[in-house]
């Protein structure tokens, strides 16, 4: 079902008339970016002040200013068989939404009410078939006035009025061929939804016989919900972020690391390059990941959640299994922690138009 195009005005008003101005964004800052990033380990420096607590380590002191030393890991939301995609509402005061691909649904809290059901079922409607290893649904952004995610059940995405939880899909296929299962998504600065499309929520995986695209894809649906594609030869995407000035899309690629395209005015995609090199520097793993304001990059990886700064540099790693992360607007970093979502006091904060 086709809307129509929302212009930047009209999206931020709807979306502050609902109380929802935390959404994602990004802030154009005309940054100059270099080609490829390669980490260079830096020298050892001697260890001075209050240390980080168990499970977290520091390995640049630039990673104190984001998560103050002592600070510790608290759980605010349990039973899940999967977490994913924690997202905050609004402001201080807000609430979090946090997915569960796996049981279909997505779970809310706040420190007023604690954890309830937002929505149930989150993705496919009607008891799940042998389709499907994720039903429900996964990524999740403030966008056109209400809530988008990644419908990994419906195979595309939905629009979710945040009052009536009315679904409304966005889009399903790509040159008459239906997505595999698209997982994690992020919108430009005008409008445009840049969507990762793995095979993830297909039993099989890449083998599931119920594929119908033969590559995993990057795509961008644009606010008038026409769908283009970034880029088909992506192996496995996963995350997907935008650099601080709107210009570099970032995404997990599975055994390469994190790769990028610089983007045109008009969301054009240059060709695909590697921006952090996983293998080389001995991270493995990947995820989903968030982009904070300064445009340090928090990325799910096989040993936790790895922070890399801008030059891509590994500064900070906080342990545990970890799918995914999301700046709070009450001052905490909120972590899908497979069966749980933590949280720990954090100064970085999210990229917002």
């Amino acid at each position: 079902m086709s809307q129509a195009p929302w212009s930047r005005r009209a999206m931020m008003t709807s979306i502050l008339a609902g109380g929802f101005a935390n959404g994602l964004a990004c802030a154009v800052a005309g940054a100059v970016e270099p080609a490829m990033l390669r980490y260079t380990p830096a020298a050892p420096r001697p260890v001075q002040g209050p240390q980080p607590a168990p499970g977290i380590r520091r390995l640049d002191p630039s990673f104190d200013a984001l998560i103050p030393p002592g600070s510790e890991l608290e759980t605010v939301m349990e039973g899940f068989e999967n977490s994913e995609s924690p997202l905050w509402v609004g402001g201080r005061d807000g609430y979090l939404l946090a997915a569960d691909p796996n049981s279909n649904v997505i779970h809310r809290w706040s420190p007023r009410d604690g954890q309830t059901e937002f929505m149930r079922p989150s993705g496919y409607g009607v008891a799940p078939g042998p389709m499907f290893r994720e039903a429900g649904s996964n990524g999740m952004i403030l966008a056109r006035g209400g809530l988008v995610v990644a419908d990994s059940g419906n195979r595309g995405l939905a629009f979710i009025d945040m009052r009536t939880r009315r679904k409304t899909m966005l889009c399903r296929d790509f040159e008459g061929k239906r997505f595999n299962s698209p997982n994690d998504l992020v919108m430009d600065k005008d409008g445009a939804i840049y969507f990762t499309d793995p095979p993830w929520g297909l039993k099989g995986v890449q083998d599931s016989p119920w594929r119908e695209m033969n590559y995993t894809g990057v795509f961008r649906l644009a606010p008038d919900n026409t769908v283009t594609v970034v880029d088909r030869t992506v192996p496995m995407p996963n995350g997907i972020g935008l650099a601080p000035d709107g210009k570099t899309l970032y995404a997990t690629a599975q055994r390469i690391g994190w790769v990028a395209w610089t983007l045109d005015g008009k969301g054009h995609p240059s060709e695909r390059r590697t921006y952090i090199d996983g293998p080389a520097i001995g991270v493995l793993g990947g995820d989903g990941f968030k982009v904070d304001s300064a445009g340090n990059i928090w990325a799910s990886t096989r040993e936790g959640l790895s922070v890399f700064n801008t030059k891509g540099v590994r500064i900070g790693l906080i342990g545990g299994r970890v799918s995914n992360c999301e700046f709070g607007a009450d001052g905490h970093l909120y972590i899908a922690n497979g069966p749980k979502v933590t949280r720990i006091a954090c100064n970085a904060r999210k990229l917002i138009f």
